[in-house]
């Protein structure tokens, strides 16, 4: 989608101070969209936002604001007038959702709803919406694809993405005048090189990369693997990696791929992966040679809900998206690295 000549055109980018939210906000300025930053920074930083500006050589506009807040956001589309939505903006702690369902549910399912009622009235089109491979659970067969059954989830957080999917799904069904791309992601890691932004955790890590990189830093004292008996080449767990700029470039080409249907109705999904999944001891050796540090780690038991192994098919999204993952294991792990040296 190509703005026209002497117009802008703007894409409200929810949770866009977030980690990958953030990044695709660098992306579309490199396709000539106009990203709008909406965040209410309950997980994010504001100094995001001057990494972005030293990486674009200007300010973006950003409304700090609460998706959930229909008002507020009436507010920002009526200003901005955009041509799509990008919705990052959830609540994502795996371990909090479990303890804390409410929350989750009312954060991610009503936040998702505010921009489906406003879409119609300002006009708004398109929609690409932030979901993930949990949908899929501990599949049966892999790689996985689109047509993979969605299993049960094992957490709230997980079910959100799951019913947010059925909530656009049916959206369309009833011929509202949206169209819309659902990627589920797997697991995203690195950092946009120029080391200005990055993955800003609060708190212990749950995720793997940045737990290992705050040891790298000296921050805490080893790592833990979860699990060395698993039924993988290795015995550590696999799963598939992919550079958060990459991830980025994606959402640019599902928002390419929605102005190009001429239709007043649309849904789809693909996944977004590289197509190849790394055990826990392939990224953990790859960080160590690729950066030259040795990292102390520990073997430990299995976490209770961890999945064995998962990787993505992503021939839809080369095909349907004209998309493909382009940085390596290692090019990730280097932007990372560079990354968290600039918080130590």
């Amino acid at each position: 989608m190509t703005p026209a000549d002497n117009t802008v055109s703007k894409i409200v980018v929810t949770g866009g101070a977030g980690f990958i939210g953030s990044h695709t906000a660098v992306s579309l300025v490199a396709a000539g969209f106009e990203p709008i930053i909406v965040d209410n920074f309950s997980n994010s930083e504001k100094n995001i936002l001057n990494g972005l500006e030293q990486i674009l050589g200007r300010r973006l506009t950003c409304y700090e604001a609460d998706c959930n807040d229909a008002d507020a956001m009436e507010t920002i589309f009526a200003s901005e007038r955009p041509i799509g939505i990008i919705h990052f903006a959830a609540s994502k702690a795996v371990g909090e959702s479990v303890q804390k369902p409410l929350l989750y549910y009312r954060n991610n399912l009503n936040s998702l709803m505010v921009m489906l009622e406003l879409m119609p009235k300002y006009q708004v089109h398109n929609l690409v919406f932030s979901s993930s491979c949990t949908v899929y659970g501990q599949p049966e067969r892999l790689p996985v694809t689109e047509a993979t059954p969605r299993l049960p989830a094992s957490s709230p957080y997980g079910n959100t993405k799951a019913m947010c999917e059925d909530i656009i799904r049916d959206c369309v069904a009833a011929v509202m005048p949206v169209k819309a791309i659902s990627l589920r992601y797997f697991n995203p890691i690195g950092a946009h090189p120029s080391a200005l932004i990055g993955e800003l955790p609060r708190g212990v890590p749950a995720n793997l990369v940045p737990y290992l990189l705050q040891v790298a830093a000296g921050q805490r004292e080893s790592l833990t693997i979860h699990g060395n008996d698993y039924n993988t080449p290795d015995g550590t767990a696999i799963r598939d990696y992919i550079h958060v700029m990459d991830l980025a470039d994606a959402h640019v080409s599902a928002l390419q791929l929605l102005s190009q249907k001429n239709t007043d109705s649309f849904y789809d999904i693909f996944n977004i992966g590289t197509g190849r999944g790394a055990s826990v001891l392939e990224l953990i050796n790859t960080f160590e040679e690729i950066n030259g540090i040795k990292l102390p780690y520990t073997l430990g038991p299995r976490r209770p809900g961890d999945i064995e192994q998962i990787y993505a098919d992503v021939s839809k999204a080369t095909e349907g998206l004209r998309w493909t993952a382009k940085r390596s294991l290692a090019n990730a792990l280097q932007d990372a690295w560079r990354w968290q040296q600039t918080l130590s």
